[in-house]
């Protein structure tokens, strides 16, 4: 590993750490790019690769969140765990598909996150607006029923997701946990990184022995990461989560529409 690799990961780690550690999500979905276009992988090399830092990522922050208290162990560990069949699959079929395609299809995906992340953030403002105290309190309705067929479903989209791109999936792992299993949201973050940390190693296991990684490149890009996720585990309570969320999902665009613009020439060609 050169020198200029090295010094290229260490931003790109800590800044993938940091939105991970703040957003609970979405930051991994920077780490094959950044493996294939800035660290010289070949993309199915980044998709496993990635797996490893966003392993490293989720546990660091998952202990931060964990001291917390944001983290619901039971219910993480039960989504996470319908999720490995998905995670899987999508590591099998991620492995024969052409890098071309793949690439193409992970460009489709980083326009999907962003149009995600302006969701949340568009969400968020309004919640709080509603949230005012009135002067006589209100009784707290009660909590619908999960579907097990909802979770099951939806556990295994984000499993699928992680085994095929190489990402965590925190992006649908957060709403899915508020919306499906009524976490309030700082809950719903912590929980998240635990469903990333079980789907990412059932993902490394199915990829075990399928190629060579670079771990001396990996394990210096993953240790930027753990020390980026600390920092934004402690800066979620400091910085406007809508300004951040808003601010990553121009950034996912931009970084999108460049790679479909390397991709797509490519699979039109005769």
């Amino acid at each position: 590993m050169s020198v200029l690799i090295a010094v290229a990961a260490l931003p790109c780690g800590l800044l993938i750490g940091l939105l991970l550690g703040a957003l609970g999500g979405g930051g991994s979905v920077l780490a094959v790019p950044a493996l294939v276009y800035l660290l010289g992988q070949s993309p199915h090399e980044a998709t496993a690769g990635a797996l490893v830092v966003v392993t490293v990522g989720a546990v660091t922050g998952l202990v931060c969140h964990a001291r917390a208290g944001r983290v619901r162990w039971a219910a993480g560990t039960a989504f996470g765990a319908l999720g490995t069949a998905g995670s899987y699959l999508g590591s099998r079929w991620s492995a024969a598909l052409d890098p071309t395609v793949l690439m193409a299809a992970f460009a489709g995906l980083m326009l999907v996150v962003a149009a995600m992340l302006l969701l949340r953030g568009r969400r968020a403002p309004r919640a709080a607006d509603g949230a005012r105290p009135t002067p006589t309190p209100t009784p707290t309705p009660p909590r619908t029923r999960t579907r097990p067929a909802r979770v099951a479903a939806t556990a295994s989209a984000v499993g699928l997701l992680t085994g095929f791109f190489g990402v965590g999936g925190g992006f649908v792992v957060v709403p899915a946990l508020t919306l499906v299993l009524g976490l309030e949201m700082p809950v719903a973050i912590g929980t998240s990184l635990l469903v990333i940390l079980i789907n990412s190693l059932t993902a490394l296991g199915t990829r075990a022995g399928t190629g060579t990684l670079d771990w001396p490149l990996l394990a210096g890009f993953a240790a930027c990461a753990a020390v980026g996720s600390n920092l934004g585990n402690r800066l979620t309570a400091r910085l406007h989560p809508q300004a951040l969320t808003t601010a990553f999902a121009g950034l996912v665009t931009v970084l999108a529409v460049a790679m479909a613009a390397v991709a797509l020439p490519h699979l039109w060609a005769p």
